[in-house]
């Protein structure tokens, strides 16, 4: 259950600010039926996630693999001990029986994988980011199309609470036509020192900023941005290689939306986020992007539902059973890769203009800049 801050509220407002009258569908959904062999490529640290939503859905894992063996063993030691484990990747493609592939693997890996498990036949749910460029990520989904599976891509932060009401408010109509948005994350990221993460040059941007910029995308649906603004630096205190605070404008017609990253913040993390249009304005503030107290004001009122679950793990569930309902009921995923690649050309975009010092139109930079 996320946090609220009743207790500054008098009792008969605490009553209406915790009522919900929408009853919104913001929870994951598991497929009726379909529960297929899954197999999981890559076991690094993320994957903890993964595995802990897969096990409380009650999927079937029957595969692990990973370069280093001894990772992958952990993995079933401590959620599926029936799995069979592989270092090469292409031994768990060949087994018949495994319809999906979860490929976790770094983004630079990534694509000569899940083009071989295309045409292996699998459905591919890939980690985000996804591609590196957008002409190879529309190649693979092309490729998709032509194989007759579904490739989807694991845009967890749709499916936190916060988020996934969001979502779901905002395509009821609630709030109206968009004209605002803004993300603003205060919070520490020092902890990648020594990891590969590290050598990412635009990390913030990129590696973590895709979850804004794609949910940025789905609120604005076809609404298409028209410039990207984005500066990046270092923070005197930061002990990491990457620039930590990156901030963000995009300019639509008739919107603007902004976010800022503050990833260097050592006290008091905070993360904000407040979006407004023509019908109603959604509110949403925690001291971690898990940890959200959610308000909605419409004409009817001013509501604060009370939401069940958190970021991690159910945003790992949501994606792999969008992925299953999608199989199950023959349509394209909501988090298609063609779909994905929107979110993709804003974030390339923003990283070029964190490079160049100037706006920079989306959809004009094809390859993530370095």
């Amino acid at each position: 259950m996320l946090e609220t801050t009743g207790a500054q509220h008098e009792a008969a407002t605490l009553e209406q600010l915790a009522s919900d009258p929408y009853q919104l569908p913001y929870r994951p959904r598991n497929p009726q039926r379909y529960r297929p062999q899954i197999g999981l490529i890559g076991c690094g640290d993320i994957t903890k996630e993964h595995l802990t939503a897969y096990r409380g859905a009650g999927y079937q894992v029957t595969a692990l693999c990973d370069v280093s063996v001894e990772r992958a063993r952990k993995r079933k030691t401590e959620f599926y001990p029936r799995a069979r484990v592989y270092r090469d990747y292409r031994e768990l493609l060949r087994r018949p029986e495994i319809e999906v592939v979860d490929v976790a693997t770094h983004t630079a890996e990534r694509a000569a994988i899940i083009e071989d498990a295309l045409l292996a036949g699998k459905h591919v749910l890939s980690q985000k980011p996804f591609v590196l460029d957008l002409d190879v990520g529309q190649r693979l989904a092309d490729l998709a199309d032509r194989q007759g599976v579904k490739l989807a891509v694991n845009q967890n932060a749709r499916w936190a609470p916060h988020f996934s009401y969001l979502l779901q408010a905002s395509g009821a109509g609630l709030l109206g036509q968009i004209t605002a948005a803004h993300f603003a994350v205060h919070w520490d990221h020092n902890w990648v020192q020594g990891s590969r993460f590290e050598d990412m040059k635009h990390l913030v941007l990129f590696d973590f900023g895709i979850h804004w910029f794609d949910m940025l995308t789905c609120l604005m649906g076809q609404t298409n941005p028209r410039r990207v603004y984005a500066t990046v630096t270092r923070s005197p205190g930061q002990t990491v290689r990457p620039p930590l605070l990156a901030q963000v404008s995009v300019q639509y017609e008739g919107a603007q939306a902004s976010l800022v990253f503050d990833a260097d913040t050592r006290f008091a993390p905070l993360s904000t986020t407040y979006v407004t249009g023509t019908g109603g304005t959604f509110t949403s503030q925690g001291p971690s992007f898990t940890a959200q107290t959610v308000e909605i004001t419409t004409k009817d009122g001013r509501f604060r539902p009370v939401l069940e679950g958190r970021w991690f793990p159910d945003g790992f569930h949501g994606t792999m059973a969008e992925l299953l309902c999608a199989i199950e009921q023959n349509r394209p995923p909501s988090i298609s890769a063609r779909d994905n690649l929107r979110s993709l050309a804003l974030c390339f975009a923003a990283v070029a203009s964190a490079e160049r010092g100037v706006p920079v139109e989306p959809g004009s930079v094809r390859q993530l800049p370095e």
